[in-house]
């Protein structure tokens, strides 16, 4: 309440208090009663009647000197670190750090991407410019930083889903669904991924490896999908036979490709490609050993049919 009336009659005790030689009173006004003390002593201060305490002087000059001193820090840039520094003496300091959901990406590098030191204060620590610099690293794909008062940091990570393994010249990248390069191939849990090889299968390559995971048995051989002028594709098995596959019509081809396995045991023969391109024929590859038993065979039937010859005349 900034006014309160004065009662009929109330007369006014003492002299009208003043401040610098101006009324402060009037007959139906009264100053708030935070104001009421600052303003007697301001009016003391007026008439001459006020004493300082001792030391008065002595701690004006040293207010006056750290109000200087914050306001060159504050125009020189250095306010922060003198926060920084201030805070963390006083209990604030970064001593304990908790990271979740990083499986690729090592602690190390998240705490070198926090840039802490044995006094960082988490009073002055910007957690957004963390999450960014975090958020670089090669296999984050979101985080979010977290300061827990006086002292802990929590820094919770999405990583992203590695696919399959592109090979694209002489160079080996772990990738995403969508072809993106998460980073280069450095072995370990990755070793398991498919093999997609060529200019243009890291981006086409989810679509084609979901049509021959839909044949488990065929799927299982598979050790590589070659990607063929980007037009077709190619299977790698395990027993290093190649399938060439058609341009159109894949599905089809896989379909035959299995029932001639399951009914003739095709690709456990001693062939080394099967070419499913042509519409109209199937061309099976024979492998050098089984081409030379072949043409050794072939040599040897004319000799064994004039041997049985001879003995008929």
């Amino acid at each position: 309440m900034l006014a309160l009336k004065s009662g009929n009659g109330r007369g006014v005790r003492g002299a009208m208090p003043s401040l610098f030689g101006l009324s402060l009173s009037a007959e139906h006004f009264v100053l708030p009663r935070l104001l009421r003390k600052p303003v007697r002593i301001l009016s003391r201060v007026g008439r001459g009647e006020f004493t300082p305490p001792p030391y008065a002087a002595s701690m004006l000059t040293v207010s006056f000197l750290a109000a200087s001193s914050l306001y060159g820090a504050y125009v020189g840039g250095h306010f922060p670190a003198l926060v920084q520094g201030v805070t963390a003496r006083s209990g604030f300091a970064v001593d304990q750090i908790k990271v979740s959901g990083n499986r690729e990406t090592s602690e190390i590098d998240i705490l070198d991407k926090l840039q802490l030191d044995g006094w960082t204060s988490l009073v002055g620590f910007d957690p957004e410019e963390a999450r960014e610099r975090i958020v670089a690293l090669p296999w984050v794909r979101s985080a979010a930083v977290r300061k827990v008062y006086p002292g802990t940091m929590e820094v919770r990570i999405e990583e992203r889903e590695a696919f399959a393994i592109w090979q694209n010249g002489n160079q080996l990248s772990v990738i995403e669904k969508s072809g993106a390069v998460i980073a280069p191939y450095t072995g370990g849990r990755q070793a398991m991924l498919p093999l997609v090889v060529g200019f243009g299968a890291a981006e086409r390559a989810a679509d084609f490896v979901a049509k021959v995971d839909a044949y488990p048995e065929l799927a299982a051989r598979v050790k590589g999908y070659m990607r063929v002028g980007e037009r077709r594709w190619d299977l790698r098995l395990d027993n290093g036979i190649t399938v060439k596959l058609p341009e159109n019509g894949v599905d089809a081809a896989l379909t035959d490709l299995v029932a001639l396995d399951r009914d003739d045991a095709l690709l456990t023969r001693d062939i080394s490609a099967v070419d499913m391109r042509f519409t109209d024929r199937l061309v099976v590859q024979l492998t050098p050993e089984a081409m030379e038993r072949r043409q050794a065979e072939l040599k040897a039937k004319p000799k064994v049919v004039k041997s049985t010859a001879g003995k008929r005349i």
